[in-house]
């Protein structure tokens, strides 16, 4: 009974402040998104121009050229997705 009045005396504690914004991970992930769409752009690029002048070179190899080309940009391509993905991931 003497540490209830002490208890009750105290009222309701003024709410929670909110957490502030924290505007650090959006700003880093879209520098990151960046960072990543542009290096796998200038893969992409590099990896065209090497399948263009190996056709050019020997145009009897064209199919697998072509096949190679295809993989390499899907894996290039698959980099910027992953990137994305732990960006939304993770920006909530």
């Amino acid at each position: 009974m003497l540490l209830a009045v002490p208890m009750y005396a105290q009222g309701n504690a003024p709410a929670a402040a909110e957490k502030p914004i924290n505007w650090a991970v959006p700003i880093a992930a879209g520098i990151g998104m960046a960072i990543a769409s542009g290096l796998c752009g200038l893969g992409q690029g590099k990896a065209t121009a090497a399948a263009a002048e190996a056709i050019a070179r020997n145009p009897g190899a064209t199919a697998g050229i072509r096949f190679a080309l295809i993989l390499g940009l899907v894996l290039i391509e698959s980099l910027a997705l992953y990137t994305l993905a732990i960006i939304i991931i993770k920006v909530k």
